[in-house]
This record gives structure tokens, sequence and C-alpha cells, in this order.
């Protein structure tokens, strides 16, 4: 797209909360049930991803809603960065384990946009840090393409194949006011 033209909507809100619906289910069916999953949000909208995707998986599961804070939890991964002297500093943001730990359990990452793949590859140098999972899968709402590294996701909400030149913005209620994901 040339710098003059309009931003596209890809995805409106209702098509985002139908695509973590599936995601959710996709979920559970591959991991037989939420007994041993821990969802890891990547900040920054990988975090509001993550609790819409354990309040999704709680209601399917018959859950109470109090069980959240067992089944979600945050990861920072600014400090596991390859690229940080190329890219301004953000803060850091809490990593939040729930009390129950990683160790020997299904760790879902979960982020909005997999681009080149090394955010993943950061969270996966994080993950090593804290424990062991018996394994590891991650859940995007978008999937753009053009990795630099051999990571793929398990659960997608939309494949879009863009070029390097676009951007792919992703808005969340909780961080801006409405759900969406528009292409400039």
């Amino acid at each position: 797209m040339n710098s003059g033209a309009q931003p596209t909507v890809v995805l409106s809100g209702d098509d985002i909360h139908r695509a973590l619906t599936r995601i959710a289910h996709e979920i559970l069916e591959r991991n037989k049930g939420a007994a041993d999953v821990l969802l890891l949000g990547i900040p920054t909208r990988g975090v509001p991803l993550a609790a819409q995707l354990g309040t999704r998986i709680l209601a399917a599961e018959g859950r109470p809603d109090s069980d959240l804070d067992q089944l979600v939890g945050t990861i920072d991964v600014t400090m596991y960065r390859d690229d940080l002297r190329r890219n301004p500093t953000r803060a850091l943001e809490p990593t939040r384990i729930p009390p129950t730990g990683l160790q020997d359990r299904v760790v879902v990452l979960v982020d909005d946009v997999l681009y080149s793949g090394r955010t993943v590859r950061a969270a996966l140098d994080a993950i090593s840090d804290i424990g062991r999972p018996r394994a590891v899968q991650l859940a995007v709402l978008v999937d753009r393409g053009h990795r630099e590294l051999p990571i793929r996701a398990d659960f997608i909400g939309k494949n879009l194949p863009t070029s390097r030149e676009e951007r792919v913005s992703v808005q969340l209620t909780e961080l801006d006011g409405a759900d969406g994901v528009v292409l400039s």
C-alpha cells in the first residue's frame, strides 16, 4: 500500500470476538481440556487477549471466573529481545506466573501479531529461565508472515498476507477503547 492510501479494517470487533472464541475451543480440543494449560500474554496486547481467551475457556468448561488467575499470566520479553539496540526502549512490564507455576504444564503464549518471530523467540528464552513446561504452544490474533526465524503459530485468528511496508495495528477495548485490526 502506498502511504496515501486509507487504512483498511481487516477484522472488526465482532470478527475478533469470533476468532478468540474459535481459538479458545481449539486450545481446549488440542489439550483435551484446560487442566494443565497456562495462557501467558506477551505485553502489550497479548495480555488482554490472553485474559479474553481465558474467560472463554473457563466459560466453555463451566468453571468460575475466579479461576482466571490460575489460568492466565503475563511474560515480559523486553530483556530477552535481540533487537534492544535497534528499537527504542520501553518500560518493563511485570511477569506474572500463577502460583501453580509452569513446570510440566502446557504454556500457550498469546500475542497480537506474529511477524518476524523474534518476540516469540524472546518469550521462549524467558520461559526457560522460569521453568520447564511440558509443551509450549503459540496463539496469535494475526499472522502476517515474513518470518525470520523457524516459528509458527498453533492457533491463528487470521492469516493476513502483507508486504513488509504495511503496518498491522491491533486495537483492543482494554487499551484503545475499541476492538479492530487495521492494515495501513
